[in-house]
């Protein structure tokens, strides 16, 4: 069973940079579709970007599009978001997921998908 350890959450300005790393362990994440959600303040989680096994099909949020950026490193066993042109509207509490598959194009953006779920990270965006 895999485990998802997130890290790289803080404090940034408007307009700052942020990048948070997702370590998997017990499984292995080129065999996995991994993505990032996010859960703000009194709202519901939503779906930031997710990176198909062969990373051919990376779909973004709208709100995050352009300038976010996902990505795997297999070497490391670890996925990747840059945030960059951060917003209040980004404060959440971000989360990596996985999911085995065997299809290496397929990257879903519904979370009920996703198998394994990390503890998330904080991020807060000050204006």
């Amino acid at each position: 069973q895999a485990r998802l350890e997130e890290s790289g959450g803080g404090l940034v300005r408007t307009g700052g940079s942020l990048r948070l790393s997702c370590v998997v362990s017990g499984g292995i994440v080129s065999e996995h579709v991994m993505a990032w959600f996010r859960q703000g303040p009194g709202q519901e989680r939503e779906f930031v970007a997710a990176i198909s096994v062969n990373s051919a099909t990376v779909p973004y949020a709208d709100s995050v599009k352009d300038r976010f950026k996902i990505s795997r490193d297999n070497a490391n066993n670890a996925v990747y978001l840059q945030m960059t042109g951060c917003q209040p509207e980004d404060t959440a509490t971000y989360y990596c997921a996985a999911i085995p598959t065997v299809f290496d194009s397929w990257a879903p953006k519904m979370g009920s998908v996703y198998r394994y779920w990390g503890q998330g990270t904080q991020v807060s965006v000050s204006s």
